[in-house]
């Protein structure tokens, strides 16, 4: 896959253009703030956008997303629990074909009880459910919801895999799962009790 990572907004959000080389099939993680740059990243590609994805219900992940599918001509796409207005609802393990290659649904509550992930073979787009050396927030009430998102599902993804955040709040823009487990405290601890501890 081809992925195309665009700073928008004033919060430092990341938006996502992934697109499948041969068909030029893609789709788009997130759309909060301007769609202009996004818009001109897909014409740059000369790609097709079938879905534009929301990583979760908050405002800076979609308050354009509708506006962006509309005009891209594709489907907005939400988790089976999530708020928003969307064309197509999905659950854990569904999987969004761009050409002969399939994007799969990683449903990862904690963030939110909507919060997906989605792993394509090689890359992850993590949405606010993991950073680039931290994590999204949660309410306490979500602790073992969150830790089994990122240990129980994230962790198990190959350790080459590239993390691509929903925020540039890290050192870098992304980095391999291998990388950030060796350096993230919130991802080195063993249970949810050493989990909660880090935030005591």
């Amino acid at each position: 896959m081809i992925v195309k990572q665009l700073p928008v907004g004033t919060m430092a959000n990341f938006v996502y253009v992934v697109v499948e080389e041969k068909s030029k099939d893609a789709l788009v993680v997130d759309s909060g703030w301007e769609t202009g740059p996004i818009e001109e990243a897909v014409r740059e590609s000369g790609a097709f956008v079938r879905y534009c994805v929301a990583t979760h219900e908050h405002f800076d992940h979609v308050s354009t997303l509708s506006e962006l599918a509309t005009r891209l001509g594709a489907k907005v796409v939400a988790h089976e629990d999530s708020p928003i207005e969307c064309d197509l609802r999905v659950r854990d393990g569904v999987e969004l074909f761009l050409g002969g290659k399939a994007v799969r649904v990683l449903h990862t509550p904690g963030h939110t009880e909507d919060s997906i992930c989605l792993f394509d073979g090689h890359e992850v787009f993590t949405g606010d459910t993991l950073f680039v050396g931290t994590i999204g927030r949660f309410e306490r009430e979500r602790a073992e919801a969150m830790y089994n998102s990122l240990h129980n599902v994230v962790l198990r993804l190959p350790p080459a895999t590239v993390i691509y955040p929903g925020h540039d709040y890290g050192d870098v823009p992304s980095r391999t799962l291998a990388e950030e487990r060796a350096v993230n405290p919130y991802l080195m601890v063993k249970d949810v009790r050493s989990f909660l501890s880090l935030f005591a």
